[in-house]
């Protein structure tokens, strides 16, 4: 944008808030708010509702899980609650578009409001229905909606808020021409809102063409990591991939995880190793038909599966609230990708750890993280086998002082007693409960600190080497340009990796691996 864009875009930082009582929503607004639990508004909220309630085009840059669509919904509802004036929110996906529905719904309910969910693959008679009896609120993605409005089905649709939520993401898949024919149909007196993760050129000429005079609100990446989730990173070679995510899920024992890989193979593979291991685990990606992605979001919101093996592109927009963990299978491309990534966790006011898994090649990408977030990430090290049982003991212990007592309990010990002792049968008892805790791997997984300064420290002194001849070679002239090929990306497996008894073979990483 230019300078004088950029300054019709100024930050709108609101002050003094404190708790939800201070926007002055409308009353049964504020009331859905306080019965989902919300307390303390997010940044995000803090700068954005104000705008919002005052009528303003605004563009909203934050990540998920920072309390986007109750910065939107909640101002948005509050203004529309006494007339018929209908709120259009556009979404790149279904599940997301299902979920921000769900959430509007959740916060207006006591006001009586109603939402619709327009997507492609269900009954245009059913969805045109609900909205001509009186949903306020229609959640649509791009191409359902613009084949509505196309065909003439949709008549009369004179939204007097429009919402775009995750429009970097609509750019990404494609639809940012279907945006701007959308808009075509849309009322000039209108209210728009854009909210993005990052502000790529298209999003900013989008922002140009249907904005009018927008305030510009900005969740900074230190601010769009949740204080609430714990930030772990583990360094291994490249090899122990594998053999450390297992290892952390059975160290960790989380309720609901989320494993993010870069390609399709690697979910695919990944997810029938942990599968083969016992968990209940599940792949999500792009090339998986519809019925079948929305199965298996189901499955791991009710619990069925409580492992997710996923794309970035697949989980983009997933609103869990009870996620305790996210694994970052590989370290994220960028900062804004990592941020987006754990923000799958700690969500609701609930604690959540993320852990992510780099090589010493990677430990630079680590870093630059930490810089650009402002928070630290922990440097941890792997559990060992022995690290393990001593957990695990310490549960079998807390399971037993807490074991209600069954009523077969006394016939079963009285015949067990007619050939062993009470001490046998306890320790026998207690060798089942552990023999059910099974670990497997090798017992040390990982580079220890120590082993980690001095590989830092001699790749600190090769680049200062090479960066040297190079000086002497250019006559002290400019860097080298093109050299230096970044490692470590999506996996091309030969041969075998390290599988769960301990054996191993290398393989070999590079960033051009698979789609996403």
């Amino acid at each position: 944008m230019s300078t004088n864009e950029k300054s019709e875009m100024q930050s709108d930082k609101t002050t003094g808030v404190k708790n939800f009582d201070d926007f002055k929503l409308a009353e049964d607004i504020l009331k859905g708010a306080k019965e989902a639990g919300f307390k303390v508004p997010s940044p995000i909220q803090v700068q954005a509702i104000p705008v919002v309630l005052s009528g303003k085009d605004m563009v909203g840059q934050a990540h998920t899980g920072t309390g986007k669509t109750a910065a939107f919904g909640l101002p948005a509802m509050s203004m529309n609650i006494a007339n018929d004036e209908k709120i259009l929110v556009i979404t790149p996906t279904r599940e997301l578009a299902t979920q921000v529905s769900d959430e509007l719904y959740r916060l207006g309910r006591f006001a009586g409001v109603r939402t619709v969910t327009v997507y492609g693959g269900q009954s245009y008679s059913r969805q045109l229905k609900l909205i001509e009896q009186g949903a306020k609120i229609i959640v649509a993605t791009p191409g359902r909606l613009l084949d509505l409005l196309t065909s003439g089905r949709l008549k009369n649709f004179n939204p007097s808020i429009i919402i775009l939520d995750e429009a970097d993401e609509m750019l990404d898949m494609g639809f940012l021409e279907d945006i701007k024919e959308i808009f075509k149909f849309m009322p000039d007196e209108r209210q728009t809102l854009l909210f993005s993760a990052t502000m790529p050129p298209p999003i900013q000429d989008l922002a140009r063409r249907i904005l009018k005079t927008p305030v510009f609100v900005k969740v900074a990446a230190s601010e769009a990591t949740n204080k609430d989730i714990r930030q772990l990173y583990y360094v291994i070679d490249e090899y122990e991939r594998d053999d450390a995510i297992i290892r952390l899920i059975d160290s960790q024992d989380p309720v609901k995880s989320i494993i993010f890989c870069r390609t399709k193979k690697e979910v695919d593979r990944l997810s029938i190793i942990l599968t083969s291991r016992g968990c209940f685990a599940k792949g999500l990606h792009g090339d998986m038909e519809q019925p079948q992605r929305e199965e298996i979001i189901r499955s791991f919101r009710s619990g069925k599966i409580d492992t997710l093996v996923a794309t970035d592109v697949a989980a983009r927009g997933l609103d869990i609230a009870d996620v305790s963990h996210v694994f970052n299978y590989h370290i994220p491309f960028n900062p804004e990708s990592y941020v987006h990534r754990i923000g799958r966790t700690g969500r609701a006011g609930k604690k959540g750890t993320a852990i992510t898994l780099v090589t010493p090649l990677e430990f630079k990408d680590i870093q630059r993280i930490k810089k650009t977030i402002g928070k630290d990430i922990e440097h941890s090290l792997v559990p060992t086998i022995q690290d393990i049982q001593k957990s695990q003991t310490s549960k079998v212990v807390e399971q037993i002082k807490h074991q209600s007592l069954n009523e077969n309990a006394t016939k079963i010990l009285k015949e067990m007693e007619e050939e062993m002792d009470l001490t046998q049968i306890a320790y026998k008892l207690i060798s089942v409960l552990l023999n059910q805790q099974s670990v497997v791997g090798p017992d040390k997984i990982g580079i220890d600190g120590a082993k980690l300064e001095r590989i830092l420290t001699q790749l600190s002194n090769r680049r200062g080497s090479s960066n040297s001849r190079n000086r002497r070679s250019h006559g002290g002239g400019g860097g080298h340009h093109g050299g230096g090929r970044r490692h470590g990306s999506g996996s091309r497996h030969g041969g075998g990796n390290r599988n769960h008894s301990g054996s191993s073979s290398k393989s070999y990483n590079d960033r051009s691996g698979g789609r996403r």
